[in-house]
């Protein structure tokens, strides 16, 4: 079980931001998008970090409101990213997430932003897989 076959389920699609832009139109974007991360990608589409909520909230206590939505996602993102590739195996990249304490990984191919999962991504997927397992089992079971 890899990456890539998480992402065939869940598809490519990933919400990225500039670092230029503000940190209100990202809370924007989140908030359009109902989602807790954003990618940070240079001109080149490479990944240059990750904002989650948890960074603005982050930004929020160390600078206070009067200037949040005006600052730079720069000012408070996470740089560089940790990031997966898709041959990496499920329980590989859930043990990085855990022991980073984060909860989103872009998926980076060659240089380039290829996806994004989520640890309840991850955590859907290993269940799925687990209910199948069972399932497998019982039917063999039941034909014996």
């Amino acid at each position: 079980m890899t990456i890539a076959a998480v992402l065939s389920s869940k598809g490519p699609e990933v919400a990225t931001i500039t670092s230029a832009a503000t940190l209100g139109e990202a809370a924007t974007v989140l908030t359009r998008n109902k989602i807790g991360a954003l990618v940070v990608v240079e001109g080149s589409g490479a990944v240059a970090g990750v904002l989650s909520e948890r960074d603005i909230v982050a930004c929020l206590s160390a600078h206070g409101d009067e200037e949040l939505g005006r600052r730079r996602v720069e000012d408070a993102m996470t740089a560089p990213a940790i990031t997966v590739d898709p041959a990496t195996p499920v329980l590989t990249a859930l043990a990085l997430m855990t022991a980073r304490r984060i909860r989103h990984l872009p998926v980076v191919t060659n240089g380039k932003l290829a996806g994004i999962v989520s640890i309840g991504d991850l955590v859907k997927y290993r269940i799925d897989r687990i209910e199948q397992e069972a399932e497998a089992m019982r039917s063999y079971i039941q034909s014996a």
